[in-house]
C-alpha cells in the first residue's frame, strides 16, 4: 500500500478533522511506532506503521465490507434526521465514509452491502450491469395465469415505464401469495409497482440476493457480519462481467 498523510489516515478512521487532530498532536496526543509525532503530514504506509491516539492503537482499514439483514424501519441513508440509518447499525466499523450500495424502502428487509468501495458499487449499480437481485414477497391475491410470461417480456408500470425482463416464480396462492422475482434494474418502488400492475399489492418485501451474494439466513434483521474474502472476490468478478438483458 502506498503511504499516505498521517492527518489523512487518522481523519479516514474517523478520529476527528485536519485541524482537531494537528491539535492532538501539539499535544502529544499521537504516536507512531510508539513515538510522539507532532508533524501530521508526516507520510506513513498503513500496512507497516502502528498509530495510536492517547495509547490507543488506531488501525487502518482503506475499505470495508459488511452484510446486512436490513430491519424494517431503517432508511438505507448515511444519515436521516427522522429515522435511524443502516448506517447506524454496524456499530463497529472502523470507517465513517461507508455507504448503502443501492436502496432498500423503509419497509423492505433483507440483503443490503454496506461499504465505502465506490468502484464495486458502481459495477453493482450501473444499469449497463443488470445485475440480478432476487426478492422474495407476500403479495395480496392471486396473480393472472399468464403473469409469469409477462414479467419474462418486460411490463409496463402503471404511468407508462417500461421494466427489462424478469423471473417470476411462485411458491404458493391464496389469499396472500407467496412469490420469487428476480429483476436486473432497480427503479423507484420496481418491486412494489410490478405487482401493483396486476392488482395483487406486495404486503411484505425481502431481498434474497445481488448478485453472487446471497443473504447469510442466520444473520436476523439488523444483524450483520463482514463479508468473507470468497465472498468479496466473487462479488468483485461477478460486477466486472458484462450482463445481456435476458435474466437467466
Amino acid at each position: 500500500m502506498k503511504e499516505i498523510r498521517l492527518d489523512k489516515y487518522l481523519g479516514e478512521m474517523g478520529i476527528g478533522t485536519r485541524s482537531q487532530i494537528k491539535e492532538m498532536a501539539k499535544k502529544g496526543r499521537i504516536t507512531v511506532d510508539g513515538t510522539p509525532e507532532k508533524k501530521t503530514e508526516r507520510k506513513i504506509d498503513p500496512e507497516l506503521t502502528k498509530v495510536a491516539v492517547d495509547g490507543h492503537r488506531i488501525a487502518y482499514a482503506a475499505f470495508e465490507y459488511y452484510m446486512l439483514n436490513k430491519p424494517q424501519g431503517v432508511v438505507s441513508a448515511t444519515e436521516d434526521k427522522r429515522y435511524e440509518t443502516v448506517i447506524g447499525l454496524i456499530g463497529d466499523r472502523m470507517r465513517d465514509d461507508l455507504f448503502p450500495v443501492g436502496r432498500l424502502d423503509i419497509d423492505t428487509e433483507g440483503l443490503l452491502l454496506i461499504t465505502n468501495d465506490g468502484d464495486l458499487a458502481h459495477q453493482l449499480l450501473s444499469p449497463k450491469k443488470h445485475v440480478d437481485k432476487v426478492y422474495y414477497a407476500k403479495i395480496e391475491g392471486v396473480l393472472p395465469s399468464d403473469a409469469a410470461k409477462q414479467m419474462e417480456e418486460g411490463i409496463l408500470l402503471s404511468d407508462g415505464t417500461p421494466t427489462l425482463p424478469a423471473r417470476l416464480e411462485i411458491l404458493k396462492e391464496g389469499e396472500i401469495s407467496e412469490i420469487l422475482l428476480t429483476i436486473r434494474e432497480g427503479k423507484f418502488h420496481q418491486v412494489k409497482r410490478m405487482f401493483e400492475t396486476f392488482g395483487t399489492p406486495v404486503v411484505y418485501l425481502k431481498r434474497l440476493s445481488m448478485g453472487s451474494l446471497t443473504l447469510d439466513e442466520t444473520l436476523k434483521p439488523g444483524d450483520y457480519r463482514p463479508l468473507t474474502n470468497e465472498e468479496l472476490e466473487e462479488l468483485k468478478r461477478h460486477g466486472k462481467e458484462k450482463r445481456t438483458d435476458h435474466v437467466k
